[in-house]
């Protein structure tokens, strides 16, 4: 690899970790974060959770695990070109959905209603949580102790959650800051209104292209699209007209990963293109400069970003609100929520978890070990848990 530009993160610069742990002599401390990453049990967990398709649906889906590989490759592969700090990159994106529910998003969102009481859920918190609290692998303290850097990625990415003046930013200003934003232990203050560095933006934007050409690839797999469904559409439409175009006889599997992968190129590379141009535009010439710009520097040009909308606007109404998804995703929320009011009634939870919501001294903390418990299942898991408390098995069909 090139010697990194001076706007990249610099990881004999990190402000560290909130418990020593002393020089590597093999590895940077941005490849020792993603190393942890990797090697934590919450990691592992992705592989039995849902993406989009309940995992029954079928064994070539995306679940979790094959999403966040495909999302770290490609913010990898970004960071390089832009000269960025790769292994801090990677960091970033294997950790993002740490925090997510079984049952996708229909999990988070069921969970988020069952919190309302209790100030609510939040995803990318409960990342914070899990990689600064619940994972308990190491004899000297809890969590992963990750660098400053490498929690500023998590917990920023998408950007800042305040204005300089601590009220809320962006989609916060309607929703309010999420719980638990004011209790992340770290090294040093995370900084709510700076934005985060180049490397995590490139893992932001890599989840984007991510979801856009896998739940194209999935959704044409379940049957629920065609290629021909897709040839007016933004963004895929003119990629789709040129590949049946070219290759008009070949089988349509083929044509659709045809479809795919040339769209996730030319997103990559639109990205790299405009994001050089941003930080050209922008003057950084250091990772502060970048917490400071005011702006997100890593982004699609306006002609793709609007295709993007477009596209985004298509799977929502013709993939994640079709019938035989919402199925199982009504039926899914139904779990999560059952599961939760059950445990909150009666602490019935296995281990440490049912002794500590026994102990809690109120309904707030109550709920918050019983989040804590709910988001760390696996689908498969979660469906055992409802079938021991309930005697029965949610019909999916």
């Amino acid at each position: 690899m090139s010697e990194t530009a001076p706007y990249a993160s610099k990881s004999e610069l990190s402000l560290g970790r909130l418990h020593g742990a002393g020089p590597s002599p093999t590895r940077s401390e941005y490849q020792r974060d993603r190393d942890r990453i990797i090697h934590s049990t919450a990691f592992r967990r992705l592989q039995h959770k849902t993406q989009v398709f309940l995992q029954h649906d079928g064994n070539h889906f995306r679940n979790r695990l094959t999403h966040t590989l495909e999302v770290s490759q490609m913010a990898r592969s970004m960071a390089r070109a832009l000269r960025l700090d790769e292994d801090l990159a990677e960091a970033v994106a294997l950790s993002h959905d740490l925090g997510h529910t079984p049952f996708g998003h229909a999990g988070e969102r069921a969970l988020h209603h069952a919190m309302a009481p209790y100030k609510g859920f939040d995803h990318n918190i409960q990342a914070m949580r899990v990689v600064t609290r619940l994972e308990n692998r190491y004899a000297e303290h809890d969590g992963l102790n990750l660098t400053w850097e490498t929690l500023e990625g998590i917990l920023k990415h998408n950007g800042p959650l305040t204005n300089a003046d601590g009220t809320p930013y962006g989609k916060f200003a309607l929703e309010g800051l999420p719980a638990g934003i004011d209790d992340i232990p770290a090294i040093a203050d995370l900084r709510l209104s700076s934005h985060a560095s180049l490397e995590a933006q490139t893992a932001a934007i890599a989840d984007d292209i991510a979801y856009n050409a896998h739940d194209i690839d999935d959704a044409l797999r379940a049957g629920l699209i065609t290629l021909a469904d897709l040839v007016d559409v933004p963004l895929a439409g003119p990629i789709v007209r040129e590949v049946l175009s070219l290759y008009p006889d070949v089988a349509p599997n083929r044509q659709a990963h045809e479809v795919q992968r040339r769209l996730i190129t030319r997103s990559i590379e639109d990205v790299i293109a405009t994001t050089s141009a941003n930080i050209a535009a922008a003057g950084v010439k250091t990772v502060e400069d970048v917490r400071n710009a005011g702006q997100t520097l890593v982004t699609f040009s306006p002609a793709t970003a609007e295709g993007e909308r477009g596209l985004k606007s298509f799977l929502f109404e013709r993939v994640y609100r079709h019938e035989a998804v919402m199925v199982p995703v009504r039926a899914s929320e139904k779990v999560v929520i059952d599961l939760f009011e059950r445990y909150m009634a009666t602490s019935d939870m296995p281990g440490r978890w049912g002794i500590s919501a026994k102990a809690a001294p109120d309904a707030d903390h109550r709920a918050r070990i019983v989040a804590d418990f709910v988001a760390g299942m696996t689908d498969p898991y979660a469906l055992d848990e409802y079938t021991r408390l309930f005697d029965a098995r949610p019909d999916f069909l």
